[in-house]
């Protein structure tokens, strides 16, 4: 499977990033809060579910400030083809789509058949690589490390290592064969102990059993008296309490009466209080309102008389702005004068700048012309390169002439040893003439030889002729046989007139004639013997040679071929020498080429720069940074004279303006016309003064004639709410006039009083232990002190009797005590009992710890033996290949979990022996082999992030590597360092800024 496109509609920090075109091996570079583990828990939230909420050690991602959340990923599976799966907000895990290209919709039973039935915990175990277990690698113990190296190649996490040493802690925890700390062994002390007491506790027990009957009898009874004694404290309690209360009760009972017969009183709370503090108020507001009122009127008859000139202050802003402007009318002139006369002189550099570059062009096609630092660049770039051919085409053409040279004088020495050397052909002839003398007994041996093979062929071939002739006399025999019968067969059909048969014959007749004429022809080929012939020719060259190798000069030849063998070892040695001076000469010629075509790119780039600077072609050959530095210059002198000039035409308008402004207000306001610029001026300013003066006092009687107005509406509205509250006080009342309202005002306080009696009579009766029932009661009959004193004398017979039983209890008890020294037979029975139930749980409890350890043990020593070879073996591959062939085999242990590495050496360490980088390659060669070996038909994505942080340069190029060979997972590589980049291609980096994302240029 492989994620090809990303769509985050909402997930922590990003909100609508789409990430298009994930390559095979593909790289996100971001800055710490980018967003990289963001990207990476969106995939695994995506293809596996949001955590639930109830999944505190996962981050949800939920975003902040968007109420989208979830996104989609575009895939390609191998077998199911392209995919889209979507996944959003909604039930535990979110609501998940899955889209297939060939039409086919599914949600969370599709999206397994992709996955291949991972979940999240295995997804990352196996394909999802971080620095975590590198980390855990580095806060190991020594003999830890190798234990959890094994669970990495197996489980693809720690989990095993960890499993395994849970399981051992709490086996030890609960059980030492010669422990006494462990929980199993202190219960088996102690049921021991408690057995010993419970059977010298059994010969006591029948004694025992009826003292506790008989205290449990006396205790009963104990609880009656007590029972009796409570009611009677009772009783003289409630009837002491009763003593205490009753006149209170009386008097509560006077003053409920007295309430009724006043009855219901509709008199408002403090209401005498209320009017009289109204009546107070209400005389000074009127008096008050009254002098407000006549002070308004005489602010208004002043304001009258001051008035400003609104018209004349509304242009203030403007005309403050002119004044402030006339002092700076005179530097305007002498700036003026300044920019004209560097105008003019600016005007006489453009001129001598174009005489210069001799370019028919106006300001508006030399501001056109590119100028920027990149073409400033180019041009050094070129003018230095048009130099440095120049150098090197004058070192050449010395290299050329010299190699050159060399080069015919060795092509001379060749031709000459050539011509001394004998040909091909005359050279085989002398060693034909030498073998030949040299070989003459041999020869004549051969030709012996040859002879008797010929007289041998000669007798078979004689042989077979005559074989051969009997053969064919047969067979014409045969022959004439068949033509006869045929004949006869012809005649036949020929006198019976049956054509069919006259057919068979006249053919049969054809056919055996031309079979006969072929047997001759082969007979007459096998005449021909084709092995003598051979023969005969070998005969004939032999006695040739013979012949010839009797008139030769031996010493003579063998001379002539030591001679002509020297001079071909020289010949030989000064062709190499030519060779080697060809190379040379070949090579000069390569960088002349080299020069060309490099001259001609240089050539080819002028010339376009030359265009793009409009500059002629014989200037830019020779003086092409010149003319763009004029040109760069002219440009500059241009835009300084525009900006010269557009500054005239401000100072123009600034002057005309404020001449302009000053004569408008002149004939607008001022009395006195005609004045100039300085005198208008100032007397503007004065009469701005003298207004402003005349705004302020009329600013300030206004505004205290607003607060006088406002007092007066405060007061009004002040009188007029109490002369309300006086009514509604009245009316409430339900009278008509004051005095009446007084009168029902004291009815209503002595109303009041009794109440507050009456509630201070009930707040003592709050606490009284009597309720109202029985305070009714008491009232009826009136009890006396006589049955209180009745009450005292049965508690004290009641005391007496429970004293004695006491004293019985005590007896008791001292006996139940004597016989409790060694404890009682039932409770040591019960704990006995119960300490070996704890016995068996805790016992139970560790059997099934014992049994967890065997199914875990069996199932490493299973993986160990089926699976685990293969692994190691790819991991073996890839450790040898990071550490330069330095540890090369990984061997398991014989027993438990964990490995040891072989060195090159032949040396085997143990895990915790290796240096802290070596372990981390062993960590990294083996989860990779995990998970191209064991998963190998699962071809879902590998997810790394920062894993090779502590790695050096070459350790991490060389793991780099190892990734990007790993061709059949898609590599989702995540990083925040900087330094990794230039391992990888830049097509193949995203870079991650705060929710975009970008590709690296």
């Amino acid at each position: 499977m492989k994620i090809l496109e990303l769509h985050i509609y909402g997930f922590g920090q990003l909100e609508n990033v789409k990430i298009i075109d994930l390559h095979d091996f593909q790289v996100f570079y971001g800055e710490n809060e980018a967003g990289k583990s963001t990207i990476m828990a969106f995939i695994h939230c995506i293809l596996f579910g949001f955590p639930t909420k109830q999944q505190s050690a996962e981050l949800r991602y939920e975003p902040k400030h968007s109420t989208k959340y979830g996104g989609k990923i575009r895939i390609v599976h191998e077998s199911h083809g392209g995919a889209v799966i979507e996944r959003v907000r909604g039930k535990a895990t979110g609501d998940v789509k899955v889209a297939m290209d060939n039409g086919r919709m599914g949600g969370e039973e599709l999206l397994k058949e992709l996955t291949g039935n991972f979940d999240k915990s295995l997804f990352q175990a196996i394909f999802s690589f971080n620095l975590h277990g590198l980390q855990n690698i580095h806060q190991m113990k020594n003999d830890e490390i190798g234990k959890f190296l094994f669970s990495a190649g197996t489980l693809g996490t720690e989990s095993l290592a960890k499993t395994e040493d849970f399981l051992q802690k709490e086996l030890e925890m609960r059980f030492k064969p010669t422990g006494k700390k462990p929980l199993l062994n202190e219960k088996i002390q102690e049921l021991h102990r408690i057995n010993e007491e419970l059977k010298i506790a059994e010969a006591k027990n029948k004694n025992y059993t009826n003292l506790v009957e008989k205290k449990e009898i006396l205790h009963q009874e104990m609880m009656e008296i007590n029972k009796s004694l409570q009611d009677l404290g009772e009783k003289i309690e409630k009837l002491n309490e009763w003593k205490r209360i009753e006149t209170i009760v009386k008097d509560e009972k006077w003053i409920m009466k007295e309430l009724k017969e006043l009855g219901e009183i509709g008199f408002p709370v403090r209401g005498i209080e209320r009017i009289e503090k109204i009546t107070q108020f209400i005389h000074p507001y009127k008096a008050e309102i009254n002098s407000i009122t006549e002070r308004i009127e005489n602010l208004n008859k002043e304001l009258t008389v001051i008035q400003p000139d609104q018209a004349f202050l509304k242009n203030e802003p403007a005309i403050l702005s002119l004044l402030d402007q006339v002092p700076l009318f005179e530097q305007l002139k002498q700036e003026k004068l300044k920019c004209e006369t560097k105008l003019l002189a600016i005007e006489e550099e453009l001129s001598t700048t174009k005489e210069k570059l001799h370019i028919n062009l106006n300001e508006e096609d030399i501001f056109s012309i590119n100028t920027n630092i990149y073409m400033k660049n180019q041009v050094e770039a070129v003018s230095r390169k048009t130099q440095k051919l120049e150098e090197v085409k004058e070192e050449l053409e010395s290299h050329y002439q010299e190699e050159k040279g060399v080069l015919e004088e060795v092509e001379k020495e060749v031709r000459f040893v050539e011509r001394l050397v004998l040909s091909k052909q005359e050279r085989l002839l002398l060693e034909d003439k030498v073998n030949s003398a040299n070989d003459k007994k041999g020869l004549e041996g051969e030709l012996r030889s040859l002879q008797d093979k010929i007289d041998f062929y000669q007798q078979i071939n004689e042989r077979d002729k005559a074989a051969s002739a009997k053969q064919v006399k047969q067979r014409k025999l045969q022959f004439y046989l068949f033509e006869f019968i045929l004949a006869f067969v012809t005649l036949y059909g020929v006198l019976s007139r049956q054509w069919f048969l006259v057919t068979i014959g006249l053919l049969g007749c054809i056919f055996i004639a031309l079979f006969m004429t072929n047997s001759k022809k082969q007979s007459q080929d096998a005449d021909l013997n084709q092995t003598l012939i051979s023969l005969r020719d070998k005969e004939k060259k032999l006695k040739q040679k013979l012949q010839s190798a009797e008139y030769l000069e031996i010493t003579k030849l063998e001379e002539q071929l030591i001679l002509d063998k020297q001079r071909r070892e020289e010949l030989q040695v000064v062709k190499i020498k030519l060779k080697q001076q060809q190379a040379q000469y070949e090579k000069v010629i390569a960088k002349f080429e080299q020069w060309e075509l490099e001259s001609a790119q240089n050539k080819e780039k002028l010339l376009s720069i030359s265009r793009e600077l409009k500059v002629p072609e014989y200037i830019a050959n020779s003086f092409l940074l010149e003319a763009f530095e004029l040109i760069e210059q002219y440009k500059m002198n241009c835009r300084e004279k525009k900006l010269l000039q557009t500054r005239l035409e401000q100072i123009n308008q600034q002057q005309e303006k404020v001449t302009k402004s000053l004569n408008y207000y002149e004939q607008l306001y001022l009395n006195e016309k005609g004045l100039d610029l300085y005198n208008a001026a100032y007397v503007l300013r004065n009469k701005l003064k003298e207004e402003h003066g005349k705004q302020i006092t009329s600013q300030e009687r206004l505004a205290k004639l607003n607060d006088l107005e406002a007092d007066l509406k405060q007061k009004s509205q002040e009188l007029a709410h109490l002369q309300l509250e006086y009514n509604q006080l009245i009316s409430s009342a339900k009278v008509e006039t004051e005095l009446q309202f007084y009168e029902l005002g004291a009815k209503a306080e002595k109303k009041e009083k009794l109440i507050e009696r009456l509630e201070s009579l009930q707040s003592q009766l709050q606490y009284s232990i009597l309720s109202e029932q029985d305070r009714e009661n008491f009232l009826q009959i009136h009890p006396s002190d006589e049955v209180i004193t009745e009450y005292n004398q049965e508690v004290h017979l009641l005391q007496t009797a429970l004293k004695k039983r006491l004293e019985e209890q005590a007896s008791i008890k001292y006996e139940i005590q004597v016989l409790e020294e060694g404890g009682v037979y039932s409770d040591i029975l019960h704990q006995y009992k119960q300490k070996k139930y704890e016995l068996e749980e805790a016992a139970k409890e560790w059997s099934v710890f014992c049994i967890a350890q065997e199914i875990l043990v069996n199932t490493i020593e299973k993986y160990k033996n089926i699976h685990l070879p293969r692994m190691l073996s790819k991991a073996e591959e890839y450790l040898s290949f990071l550490t330069d062939d330095n540890y090369h085999r990984i061997h398991l242990r014989d027993s438990g979990s964990g490995f040891l590495v072989e060195r090159k050496d032949h040396t085997i360490f143990e895990a915790n022996e290796l240096s802290q980088a070596t372990t981390e390659q062993l960590y990294v060669a083996i989860r990779l082999a995990f998970a191209v070996t064991l998963y190998e038909k699962y071809h879902l994505p590998i997810i790394i992030d920062d894993s090779f942080v502590n790695f050096d340069a070459k350790r991490t190029e060389k793991v780099i590597e190892l990734l990007k060979g790993m061709k059949r997972n898609q590599l989702l590589f995540f990083t925040c360092h900087k330094h990794l980049l230039p391992f990888f291609q830049r097509e193949n980096v995203l870079f991650l800024e705060k929710g975009a994302v970008q590709i690296i240029s």
